[in-house]
């Protein structure tokens, strides 16, 4: 595996590489649910590049960009275990000039739910994207849908801007319990944990309801809301199209039910696709 820190290594190391490229950007702290990526892609293609680099401009203020886990011995490890061909791991100065340019999430999509809670998120994590599939020249790169709103606008760029790669989501990884792999569950303790639970509980619950016929949304979040009770903040439970446009009913193959809540300190996200 060869790890390239510039942009000249890497440029470099993808000489050698003949046939298709896969390609999974992460910002490190590795766990199942980035290797579950890793792993679709190395079966999907003749070689394999990751990115590990924790992007600044997608942090908001008092975000928790210097507390946000670094574990580049162990990521470096995993990658090597995995068959990584190249592991690109830049540094700020690398990624970013002085006088950027800047691309805008779009302006309905872009700024709903984690959009509006979030200003400014989706603008620097998509400017980073776009940085990272150029330098990558994926035929194919691998995103999970746990980040489903990422998801949806990474899509959507690489359509409006005539960009040469295909998107790939993945499934959610979950542990034995149900809770959705996160870099911030380190954060949690064991009583925030079981709290946690919640999120994929009241995902149950709608699925049960959904599959008992439910398609109601405004019926649906509110039994959804009193399994996630035990958080200590909910910030939205919606229920969306795969434009993210508000729905009122469930369409069975376009809808996505979306979590966002705090438990303890760390904010965690969860959904369902339907």
């Amino acid at each position: 595996m060869i790890i390239a820190t510039t942009i000249e290594a890497l440029q470099e190391a993808k000489e050698s590489l003949k046939g298709s490229i896969g390609f999974v950007p992460t910002m490190g702290a590795l766990h199942q649910g980035h290797l579950s990526l890793i792993q679709q892609a190395r079966a999907e293609n003749e070689h394999l590049i990751v990115s590990v680099f924790v992007n600044p401009t997608q942090f908001l203020e008092g975000e928790d960009l210097d507390a946000y886990p670094r574990r580049e011995q162990a990521d470096i490890k995993i990658c090597e275990l995995a068959g990584v061909d190249i592991l690109f791991m830049p540094g700020i100065d690398v990624m970013y000039e002085k006088d950027e340019l800047s691309i805008a999430a779009p302006a309905i999509r872009g700024y709903v739910l984690e959009g509006e809670r979030r200003p400014g998120h989706f603008d620097g994590m998509l400017q980073v994207v776009m940085k990272l599939l150029n330098l990558s020249s994926a035929d194919r790169a691998y995103f999970g849908k746990k980040d489903a709103q990422q998801l949806s606008l990474i899509d959507q760029m690489v359509k409006h801007y005539f960009m040469d790669v295909q998107i790939v989501p993945c499934e959610i990884v979950r542990d034995e319990k149900g809770l959705a792999l996160s870099s911030r569950n380190v954060y949690l303790s064991e009583e925030e944990k079981e709290r946690a639970l919640s999120l994929s509980r009241a995902l149950k619950t709608a699925t049960r309801m959904v599959m008992a016929g439910e398609l109601n949304c405004e019926r649906l979040k509110t039994e959804m809301r009193e399994v996630l009770a035990v958080t200590d903040e909910v910030e939205y439970v919606a229920i969306v199209d795969r434009s993210f446009g508000l729905l009122e009913e469930v369409e069975i193959g376009n809808t996505i039910i979306l979590i966002a809540a705090r438990v303890g300190k760390p904010r965690l996200i969860d959904n369902l696709w339907i």
